[in-house]
């Protein structure tokens, strides 16, 4: 059946020579697109993750009484949200990069402990964690006072009190926006490709510049591949906010 599919797209690229869909019959270009799509997940769920870790935590520094504290979340949060982020990527990976310590795996050459996966899932979480410290921010401030001062006359700590009722509350008013967020992040990690991470869209870019009778085929599966990757994103975040509904806190039905 495998070898019939693959036939079918052999004579379909003799047929019609600009729809070589070469990934369908050549093992070496599928090898590349399955490679491709595993960093492009990768990217995408280390990306989600960290950036809310970093909403969260950021969120509840705001709050802080320390005023250096807050003043260190502001400077970051003005920071990435007002550069763009090609440029955070570019100057995370050649200026940061530079400082960062070398190992030898073989004894001879010398590799930077962070790779270039590695800096973009730091960049990309950071600019998307700056949005989502305002997200939970404006989450926290719909949390009423009166439920925090009870918190607090029941002997909760700071912490508690905001890990314990204010987050739980606040997340549930923040996800809307923190879905569109996330959306914009999985679209965002194609900007990877600038630092030659091996994520769909480079490898895409490889193969038609290998076969360039392959770039009309190549295009359409990136576009199918997001279309489905953000659907899925999509549709397990409605999910969670119709899970986690409560009446006066919860999203949209």
């Amino acid at each position: 059946m495998l070898e019939g599919f693959a036939e079918f797209f052999r004579v379909l690229a003799d047929d019609h020579p600009r729809w070589n869909f070469i990934f369908f019959h050549d093992p070496v270009q599928w090898a590349r697109i399955v490679r491709g799509l595993y960093y492009t997940l990768v990217l995408s769920v280390a990306c989600v993750f960290f950036s809310v870790v970093i909403g969260v935590v950021g969120a509840w520094a705001q709050g802080s009484p320390n005023r250096l504290l807050r003043g260190l979340v502001q400077g970051y949060i003005q920071f990435f949200r007002n550069t763009p982020p090609l440029v955070q990527l570019y100057f995370f990976f050649f200026a940061l990069g530079q400082f960062t310590p070398t190992y030898s795996p073989d004894g001879w050459l010398q590799e930077p402990i962070i790779s270039n996966v590695g800096w973009a899932i730091i960049s990309l979480s950071f600019f998307a964690g700056a949005f989502n410290v305002e997200i939970f921010r404006a989450g926290i401030e719909a949390v009423p006072e009166s439920t925090k001062e009870a918190a607090s006359s029941l002997g909760f700590t700071r912490l508690q009190t905001y890990t314990e009722i204010v987050l739980p509350l606040a997340f549930r008013v923040s996800l809307p926006a923190l879905n569109n967020n996330l959306v914009n992040l999985v679209k965002t990690t194609t900007q990877a490709f600038a630092i030659a991470v091996p994520e769909l869209l480079y490898q895409s870019v490889s193969i038609w510049n290998d076969y360039p009778s392959a770039q009309y085929p190549t295009m359409l599966l990136l576009f199918v591949v997001y279309i489905v990757l953000v659907g899925i994103l999509v549709i397990g975040m409605h999910r969670w906010e119709r899970s986690m509904k409560i009446p006066g806190y919860g999203a949209a039905a």
